[in-house]
């Protein structure tokens, strides 16, 4: 069950994480605990690092496989490059 601060954003980062910390996390997308030295992602969602969260790394494939954790590039594709833009100008 997702947090309430992961429901509704419109993308997330995420990159994979690992702490030499003596700490444990709670993920937030199955609400399970694991040590801070399990291999993990660590999810932001639309880049607010106030709201980033350490998550086990198969619920967050499971999650981006269903279709719940949309990667910004995903949701704001990147406008077209300079040189896209200028040769579009010119009907190339």
């Amino acid at each position: 069950m997702a947090e309430p601060s992961f429901r509704g954003a419109r993308w997330y980062a995420i990159r994979p994480s690992s702490s030499g910390r003596p700490r444990t996390y709670r993920c937030p997308l199955c609400g399970n605990r694991f040590p801070a030295l399990q291999p993990h992602m660590l999810v932001t969602p639309e880049g607010d690092p106030e709201r980033r969260r350490h998550a086990h790394a198969e619920c967050v494939q499971r999650a981006r496989k269903a279709g719940r954790l949309p990667l910004r590039e995903e949701v704001e594709p990147r406008p077209p490059s300079l040189f896209a833009r200028l040769r579009a100008r010119l009907g190339r």
